[in-house]
């Protein structure tokens, strides 16, 4: 699908679907067009050729998934590639979304083969006469881009929680189900240090570098983005530390516990050794045994077994290692 926003200062904003119309207006230099292709069709991505005439490497890795961020400047236009998130099925987890977008001078096209809930809240108050499309398209393009790293927050929040939750069962109720969900844990806390971690050199060259279609005005502004992207990058290492506390917490539970039963079944049979040692004297089929005809000798030898149990309970309190 296909949507687009054309603003002037006689007409001022308006909006369309008609990709037809987009030459025309691509033509007038009083115009300011945001073009954003949602879920496009094969043939609507051929417009990033045959009306933008964008480079074919540049469309080959919008149309293409893209693996990590980028920024590449063509001269009259930059390409660039950022990923936002959007919470999973689980707490704790998450789900990349990719954005392409291709900025010039007078133009801002963005292009993801999902739904962005930032593009959409975005197109929302283009709808509702925002003025960002009247101050120029980098001033849309940091809107854009300035939603999708707030959508970071609230799964750093969900894992905070979870974080908390894996603590509190590694120490009490550890088990083999915790030890899975500390691997996911860890495991989506690499994903998303390995997707934010590049977009912070991307949002330093937005702020600083001499780019031609980032005004002045607009880079202090990328920079303030770079920060919150700094913030959820240093937290992600926070996370991948406490992942790994969590790791070795996890281990030291479950060799306590291994310890205290390997300690109980160390002392039963260290009690019942000599038992054993007494019955099986008792127990070998010797004609000439003085305690074999005794009344009293079953009672005699429970007794002493007896007391050799309860001596070594005492021996082995008095070490302290019970």
């Amino acid at each position: 699908m296909i949507e687009f926003f054309v603003f002037s200062k006689k007409e001022g904003l308006r909006h369309y679907t008609d990709p037809d119309l987009l030459p025309g207006f691509l033509k007038d230099d009083e115009e300011t067009l945001w073009v954003d292709f949602e879920t496009p069709s094969e043939s609507e991505s051929q417009i990033l050729s045959s009306v933008f005439n964008f480079h074919p490497l540049a469309i080959e890795d919008c149309i293409a998934e893209s693996q990590l961020p980028k920024l590449d400047d063509y001269g009259d236009y930059l390409f660039i590639v950022v990923h936002g998130a959007r919470r999973g099925d689980a707490p704790g987890t998450f789900n990349t979304v990719e954005v392409n977008f291709f900025i010039g001078k007078r133009y801002l096209v963005t292009f993801h083969p999902e739904h962005s809930r930032s593009i959409d809240q975005t197109k929302q108050r283009c709808q509702k006469n925002s003025p960002t499309l009247s101050r120029g398209v980098d001033f849309l393009l940091h809107e854009i881009m300035d939603g999708l790293v707030d959508d970071y927050f609230p799964i750093l929040d969900d894992f905070d929680e979870v974080i908390d939750e894996l603590e509190r069962e590694a120490f009490e109720t550890a088990s083999k189900t915790t030890l899975d969900r500390i691997f996911a844990v860890k495991r989506d806390v690499t994903a998303l240090r390995r997707v934010t971690a590049p977009q912070r050199e991307i949002f330093n060259r937005l702020s600083r570098d001499p780019l031609s279609v980032i005004s002045r005005r607009a880079a202090p502004y990328f920079r303030d983005v770079y920060d919150h992207l700094f913030r959820i990058a240093e937290l992600a290492e926070t996370y991948k530390d406490q992942g790994a506390g969590l790791m070795e917490a996890y281990l030291m539970v479950v060799s306590n516990r291994l310890n205290e039963v390997m300690k109980v079944l160390t002392l039963l049979a260290t009690i019942m050794l000599p038992l054993t040692l007494i019955a099986s004297i008792y127990g070998m089929n010797f004609e000439h045994m003085p305690e074999l005809k005794w009344r009293y000798g079953y009672f005699a030898v429970l007794g002493v077994m007896s007391l050799v149990a309860g001596g070594l309970l005492l021996f082995f309190r008095k070490r302290k290692w019970i």
